[in-house]
């Protein structure tokens, strides 16, 4: 072996490691947490609304508990980012109004803090979870 090619350490630093894909055991947890963070996405639009002030905190308690909760199972921050993802999505295509004026969102002070709060939330839930 000539002294220029030298194998990677097998101890170093994580971030020094090859990327792998994911297990397909893994995989499906983070589409099971993607589909979850879709359902808390709905579930939290409709009662934020429904109910204000309570309403609201229960929502993004329920969001801040999907992304916390994924980030701690999946033992990464992949975990947080898959229930994010599918809140983030659910959400954001629930905020569009269709062509026939209906909407989900009115422009009031609470969804405003729930939209703004559970990006918050899931970026500081991300950010708590392990890295690899």
């Amino acid at each position: 072996m000539s002294p220029s090619r030298r194998e990677p350490a097998q101890g170093g630093p994580p971030l020094a490691q090859p990327l792998t894909p994911p297990s397909a055991g893994r995989a499906a947890a983070y589409l099971g947490l993607f589909v979850l963070g879709a359902v808390v996405g709905l579930a939290g639009a409709l009662l934020q609304a429904a109910w204000f002030p309570g309403g609201l905190l229960l929502a993004l308690a329920g969001s801040a508990g999907l992304f916390l909760g994924g980030a701690r199972a999946a033992r990464s921050r992949g975990g947080a980012v898959a229930g994010a993802a599918g809140w983030l999505i659910a959400v954001m295509l629930l905020t569009a109004s269709r062509p026939e004026g209906d909407f989900l969102f009115a422009a009031g002070g609470g969804s405003y803090l729930f939209l703004l709060g559970g990006m918050a939330l899931a970026v500081i839930c991300a950010t708590l979870g392990r890295g690899r």
